[in-house]
């Protein structure tokens, strides 16, 4: 059996069901894809290059953030 296309979604259709969703999801080009729970490996991986990039911009404008944020890349 194929599965059929979904359709692609605006940026603000995808907010409104992320917003309720109960798993996290990414959104690249109108197509929208489940992420993969955390485990200890990534998550110690990804606390240390926090750590390490919070030191390199600590006093510039610039910031780092860990997890859970929604971001834009334009």
């Amino acid at each position: 059996m194929i599965a059929s296309p979904q359709p692609r979604l605006s940026v603000d259709e995808y907010l409104e069901q992320e917003s309720t969703s109960s798993i996290k999801h990414e959104y690249r080009a109108g197509e929208v894809y489940a992420m993969a729970g955390a485990s200890d490996a990534p998550v110690t991986i990804a606390g240390n290059l926090f750590a390490l990039l919070r030191s390199h911009v600590w006093g510039t404008s610039c910031r780092v953030y860990i997890a859970d944020m929604k971001v834009r890349l334009v």
